[in-house]
């Protein structure tokens, strides 16, 4: 008996029992479409989370006073808080900083009319364009370091403040708007980013800082936190030690410990690659659970089909077939569910895949590496479940198997 007759003996039991069959490659199905959906959802997760990182800007290094550190004692606390003083210490020996600001943020409304938007208000040299990946205006352009001198009260809206106030449609040019009430004039509208949650960067209003400082916060010597611009990416472990040498200088309690913290864009992004790593990883294995509950189900149809086919076996076996024949057509009976299940559930794990992916609006990927690990488990899952029912009909002497009521 050839592989090709073993083959189509293999299709023709599969058809014989219709319902059966699809039954039994149920679990097939679910396990290989759960794993490519749970991983292609892994991905996604870690894809859009890379995407708001880099628009949030690139080479990014952030200090944030330590408060926890510093909570209960008022000289501790007041130390803490970052300065000018700790901006110009950097910018004078930290050089592979391209550009940095102090940042003044506080939670603001915003009116312009009859509309109203509760936002952060960010008061901030113009050069936190180029830090937060800013340039792309959708109207009208920043305010500039005169301003900030004369402490002019303008703004630039970010873009969900802007469809909030203007309805996305409005020129917002030369309007004055209300920040915590008190008159600003638009000056520029920054470009749509896509960004999500508290620190959505279109849902964000700009300010030049000491006009912040002096004439919306009070908060005139102190900064919320600093951010920075590294010359380039593989620099960032090096300038963030350099911010720390320098600030550790200056910002330590009595005991000697930090009273900031440091943070830069390569240990955000080795983060969520590790995390969406394990995720990836402990949500396939969770999957996987389901291929080996569909391989048990196979065989245990397999061993149900050996006992309904005992004559079946026995008459062939009087025949001339061998046992190895015999052996073949059971397992590739066994492994064609399982492929066939693979395939069904290939094409049912993309769609699920999409379908989550626009659910929480996250990109849809579909990892090439899942679906052929996914299909080459299925596959082994056949074989290996297969194995044991294909044997026991391979054994069966055709005396007994012919005798069998």
């Amino acid at each position: 008996m050839t592989f090709w007759d073993s083959f189509s003996s293999a299709l023709r039991a599969i058809r014989a029992n219709k319902l059966r069959s699809a039954l039994t490659m149920l679990g097939v199905v679910i396990g290989v479409g759960s794993v490519i959906a749970m991983v292609g959802i892994g991905e996604g997760t870690k894809k859009k989370s890379l995407q708001e990182l880099e628009i949030m800007g690139s080479n990014r290094i952030s200090v944030v006073p330590n408060w926890r550190r510093g909570r209960g004692h008022s000289a501790t606390a007041n130390q803490s808080t970052l300065r000018l003083e700790d901006v110009e210490a950097i910018k004078r020996e930290v050089p592979l900083v391209k550009n940095i600001t102090g940042i003044v943020r506080r939670g603001a409304t915003v009116k312009f009319g009859a509309n109203n938007h509760r936002t952060n208000a960010n008061g901030a040299h113009p050069s936190i364009q180029e830090i937060e990946n800013a340039k792309k205006m959708h109207s009208g352009e920043w305010y500039t370091y005169e301003d900030e001198e004369l402490m002019n009260k303008k703004a630039v809206l970010g873009w969900l403040v802007y469809e909030e106030l203007f309805g996305g449609t409005q020129n917002a040019l030369g309007a004055i708007i209300k920040i915590n009430n008190q008159n600003f004039e638009v000056v520029g509208v920054v470009d749509y980013k896509g960004g999500s949650g508290w620190m959505n960067p279109d849902d964000q209003v700009y300010v030049p800082l000491k006009t912040a400082q002096y004439r919306l916060t009070g908060q005139k010597d102190r900064f919320s936190y600093i951010t920075m611009q590294a010359t380039s990416s593989e620099l960032l472990p090096i300038v963030q030690s350099d911010v720390e040498a320098v600030l550790g200088k200056t910002r330590k309690s009595a005991t000697g410990e930090e009273l900031f913290r440091v943070f830069n864009q390569a240990e955000s992004l080795e983060a969520i690659q590790t995390q969406s790593k394990l995720l990836s990883y402990l949500l396939a294995g969770i999957a996987s659970v389901s291929l080996l509950v569909g391989g048990i189900g196979i065989m245990n149809i397999m061993l149900v089909s050996v006992t309904e086919r005992t004559k079946e076996i026995g008459l062939r076996k009087a025949l001339g077939a061998t046992g190895s024949s015999i052996l073949s057509q059971f397992l590739l009976e066994s492994i064609v569910m399982c492929i066939m299940g693979g395939l069904i559930g290939i094409i049912l794990g993309g769609a699920a895949t999409r379908f989550v992916a626009n659910m929480f609006k996250v990109p849809p990927v579909i990892n090439s590496s899942a679906v052929m690990l996914a299909f080459g488990f299925a596959t082994i899952v056949g074989l290996f479940f297969g194995i044991y029912p294909a044997v026991r009909a391979s054994r069966l002497q055709p005396i007994d198997a012919l005798r069998y009521e």
